[in-house]
């Protein structure tokens, strides 16, 4: 069973796609965090993102663990965790410029269904329901007023010592929705057949019950 999550940044797709996953204890793949890990890895390495041959390169030795632990998904690339750096402001503003590279979504692409045609999981990104698994069992699409989702991301970023401004943040997701829908490989766009969900005015929780509600009664 595949059960693909879509939707813009700061939506609520990622923790709600956590706890679906929990509940129904089944795998949790958050495939932007391997686009972050990818993003970070060539930032350090200084790699020149248009440089197709060392992307190529570095795409061909890339190794990715995810597992949770103690209620976190730890991310560890070459045995370092990097779960805290992939949140960093560079990593964020690089990431959508990494995503859009045609090698890179073809490479992610493949491994996202290496994981899922193994077990029963809850997917969730940009591209899962018209892309990565168009033919998942359930899609869902979640969206949510940019100025609720610019306090959710300020938050986070606060968390993790990011000095943002709420004004930054909107421009920030702006540009960042814009990239995501306009690119020429995978652009965000909702599934046909997926269900919407405004997550403004809902608590994870409901967010969570809507989803799992559908799954139980389809």
């Amino acid at each position: 069973m595949i059960i693909a999550i879509d939707g813009p940044a700061a939506s609520g797709k990622s923790t709600t796609a956590k706890l679906v996953a929990e509940k129904l204890k089944i795998t949790y793949l958050d495939t932007g965090a391997m686009y972050r890990a990818l993003t970070l890895h060539l930032l350090k390495s200084n790699i020149d993102f248009n440089n197709v041959d060392k992307v190529s390169t570095i795409l061909d030795n890339f190794s990715i663990e995810m597992y949770d632990y103690k209620g976190r998904n730890i991310i560890k690339l070459n045995n370092e965790d990097i779960t805290e750096q992939i949140r960093s402001s560079n990593v964020t503003e690089n990431v959508s410029g990494v995503s859009a590279l045609l090698i890179v979504r073809q490479s992610m692409v493949v491994m996202q269904r290496q994981i899922g045609n193994k077990t029963d999981c809850v997917v969730e990104g940009r591209d899962i329901g018209t892309i990565v698994f168009p033919n998942a069992d359930y899609k869902f699409f979640m969206i949510a007023d940019i100025k609720m989702r610019a306090n959710r991301r300020l938050n986070e970023m606060n968390q993790l010592g990011a000095n943002k401004t709420y004004d930054e943040m909107v421009s920030d997701l702006e540009i960042r929705d814009y990239k995501d829908t306009n690119r020429d490989n995978s652009p965000l766009r909702k599934a046909v057949d997926a269900v919407e969900i405004d997550t403004t005015e809902l608590t994870i929780d409901e967010q969570v019950n809507k989803i799992i509600n559908h799954i139980k009664n389809k």
